[in-house]
């Protein structure tokens, strides 16, 4: 009888012992079960903390490009004379008108005639036309620059602001504008034709030709 109990105590002492090992078997798995979601969480805020760093950290060069504002233009003079005489004159016309077309005189500025054209040649493709020397007429690359810097004065008289500071008369009568209104221009002569543009706008002088008239216009830049 004793035998038996001592028998039956020992296999309820392994049975406890099992039933002990067991549960702690399962608590330790639970536990590094548990574990792992939360380490993976933590590696995971880590790796979204650095990019957003990184994003931060990271100098980003700017694609904006700055576009040139062009400005607009209103006319605000304009002028014609009726062009007339033998293919050299006309040449000649034509080179001075492209030679000025599309000169800037910014506000506050001065337009001289003479700077822009420059000496008359052949080198520049002028021919010997007519020009007034004095009362005579004769023989001169500049034959025809004169009617050109007629026509920009007359334009010129048309806007306010604009102040002419030098012109001169010819010593004889022209027949492209009437007496009193025309402007000499003679480069080896020393006669200029000189405004100033006080308008408070820059301003620009586009002058053209054809086989009927010199044609300018003075336009506000804005």
């Amino acid at each position: 009888m004793k035998k038996s109990l001592i028998a039956i105590i020992s296999v309820i002492i392994i049975i406890a012992i099992g039933v002990g090992i067991y549960m702690l078997y399962n608590n330790f798995n639970s536990n590094n079960s548990s574990q792992e979601p939360d380490l993976a969480k933590s590696e995971d805020n880590k790796r979204q903390e650095n990019i957003i760093n990184e994003i931060n950290n990271t100098y980003i060069p700017s694609n904006t490009v700055t576009v040139p504002v062009t400005p607009v233009e209103t006319e605000i003079a304009s002028f014609s004379t009726k062009l007339s005489g033998d293919s050299a004159r006309l040449n000649n016309i034509n080179i001075t008108c492209n030679t000025i077309n599309g000169t800037t005189i910014n506000n506050g500025q001065s337009f001289s005639f003479n700077s822009i054209v420059g000496q008359p040649s052949a080198e520049k493709g002028y021919q010997e036309a007519d020009v007034i020397v004095d009362k005579q007429v004769e023989k001169g690359y500049g034959g025809g620059n004169c009617q050109v810097s007629t026509t920009i004065y007359n334009a010129a008289l048309e806007v306010e602001g604009i102040e002419v500071t030098e012109r001169h008369p010819h010593k004889k009568k022209v027949t492209y504008i009437e007496e009193g209104k025309d402007a000499a221009v003679s480069y080896s002569g020393g006669l200029d034709l000189k405004f100033t543009n006080n308008t408070g706008s820059d301003i620009k002088v586009y002058a053209s030709s054809d086989n009927d008239s010199v044609d300018v216009r003075i336009v506000e830049l804005k």
